[in-house]
């Protein structure tokens, strides 16, 4: 008999191991009875904390219908802003720049089709929140209006030769997240268009972009060319609805809800393994014993802070800082989108010049993307000039500390602001990342007329922004937007058709400072 090799200490396992869950103990590798106890609860806290991180973006976009579902707003209906977002509101940073028109198609009947007015800009995401496509500007329609068909999933019919864009959706339901601009400074011309050319309506195969000779052929039936007949339009200006997603275990219970609603394919594998370990599976019923209950409410208060703490007090190793020494920030440019690979720069001739693949998503900077915003798309972070919208976030001063609601500050922005379009800055609620509620229905400042003033500019170029419980006497119209003794904030700017020195760095806004 030959020698046996040596087995190194690296693969052997001691008796005792001390952990920061106590002391682990083994009989020659074999855990014992009170060894498994502690480890299987701290397997189970894990995956209830995985599950609340990749279950996010699900459980958001859940919530956002459910939200609509109880405000009376159903399926394949459109919540139409006439008068901009307030903060009545409750969605995570909404704006009260645009006009928002918002919508859930429901595909479980068969393919829906959109019409998208023209000079909209919008996205269409899965349940999971999951880019489909961009429709309006950054579109295939680039602006002039068109139609988009959605097929459910598993649909095998006919498909349209052309006319209309089509896509698949690997879910039963889609957001339609729509913004159109102001025209002259007043939403009521953009709302008449998107009321007199918005559509959403079922879409008969072999209907408009199927031809004769598709009938003849055999490949898809004849059906007729219907005019289909406006939406349902909801007003959601000054509504008093919440669309947030829970912070308590009933997050789980949401889950589970989609979960069963939607195919068991449709969801990322991965992360259903999670949502399985903790006992949500497709047709199976979530019942967790009480021990389970008690480990999943400490798993959703551990996610939940691993969630502000990345989204509002990242970390410098993050990389979410937009400029160095600064605290504005976005976690988007981390890893594009999908959370893979940074959006491509672009060189002086308009060429692309595409980041390498990586190893892997960027978890955090998607924990932090959902945790206050919502909708996904490339359009979102890409670095063209003139095209779309850029945002930066604030949630310190220049001092690295949170905002204090009874504190006044100051905003500087340099002159030339990078934005094509307009410019403006919008207060946020650390609870609920929506519109911080005060008396000031729009907590906003910008470029726009509407729905406040213009934010008037200094003698040399330069807009000084005020952020305080009161106006200061030097404040200038438009400059001043209230907060709250008592309540925390978080700011964003947005330059809409941002321009070169945005993404050069030749341009930055000033770092908020405190007044005194």
């Amino acid at each position: 008999m030959g020698d046996f090799a040596k087995a190194p200490l690296s693969v052997t396992t001691p008796d005792a191991v001390e952990t920061r869950i106590g002391a682990l103990r083994f009989t020659d590798g074999i855990p014992d009875a009170g060894t498994c106890e502690k480890v299987f609860d701290q397997l189970d806290l894990t995956q209830g904390v995985n599950a609340f991180l990749a279950g996010l973006p699900g459980v958001s976009v859940r919530a956002i219908r459910q939200g609509f579902l109880d405000a009376g707003v159903a399926d394949n209906q459109v919540l139409l802003f006439s008068g901009l977002m307030d903060s009545a509101s409750l969605f995570l940073t909404g704006n009260a720049d645009t006009v928002y028109f918002l919508s859930f198609l429901d595909l479980t009947d068969g393919p829906v089709a959109l019409r998208v007015p023209p000079g909209c800009l919008g996205t269409i995401d899965d349940m999971w929140f999951r880019w489909v496509t961009d429709f309006g500007l950054p579109g295939p329609d680039r602006g002039q209006g068109g139609t988009y068909v959605l097929l459910p999933p598993g649909y095998d019919g006919p498909v349209p030769e052309g006319g209309p864009f089509v896509y698949r959706c690997p879910t039963w339901q889609a957001i339609v997240l729509g913004r159109a601009f102001l025209e002259g400074g007043d939403p009521a011309p953009t709302v008449a268009r998107i009321k007199e050319t918005l559509r959403i309506h079922p879409y008969p195969p072999g209907s408009y972009g199927s031809s004769i000779g598709a009938f003849l052929q055999g490949r898809a039936p004849l059906a007729p060319l219907t005019t289909a007949d406006p939406p349902v339009f909801v007003e959601g200006t000054g509504l008093a609805m919440n669309t947030l997603p829970p912070n308590d275990f009933s997050f789980y219970e949401l889950l589970d809800t989609l979960v069963q609603e939607q195919p068991a394919e449709s969801g990322d594998p991965e992360a259903g393994g999670a949502f399985r370990a903790i006992g949500i599976a497709k047709g199976g019923a979530f019942k967790p014993d009480r021990r389970m209950r008690a480990l999943l409410e400490d798993a959703v208060a551990i996610g939940n802070a691993a969630a502000r703490a990345v989204g509002l007090r990242a970390r410098e190793q993050e990389g979410f800082a937009y400029y160095d020494g600064s605290a504005w920030y976005n976690p988007l440019f981390v890893g594009g989108y999908d959370w893979t690979v940074p959006p491509p720069e672009t060189g002086p001739e308009g060429g692309l010049r595409p980041y390498p693949p990586t190893s892997g998503r960027a978890l955090n900077s998607r924990t932090a993307f959902f945790y206050i915003a919502t909708g996904d798309s490339p359009a979102m972070c890409m670095r063209l000039t003139g095209v779309g919208s850029q945002y930066l976030m604030v949630a310190a001063d220049s001092a690295g500390e949170p905002f204090d609601g009874a504190r006044p500050y100051r905003l500087t922005l340099p002159a030339g602001i990078p934005a094509a379009r307009f410019w403006s800055v919008t207060l946020y609620d650390n609870q609920t990342r929506s519109m911080l509620q005060t008396s000031q229905r729009y907590p906003w400042a910008g470029s726009q007329s509407y729905p406040g003033p213009a934010a008037t500019a200094n003698p040399d170029g330069t807009t000084t922004l005020h952020l305080a419980p009161e106006r200061p006497v030097d404040a200038a119209d438009g400059t001043w937007i209230r907060t709250v003794p008592g309540k925390g904030w978080f700011a964003i700017l947005r330059l809409y058709s941002p321009e070169q020195p945005f993404f050069d760095k030749t341009w930055r806004p000033g770092e908020v400072e405190p007044a005194n």
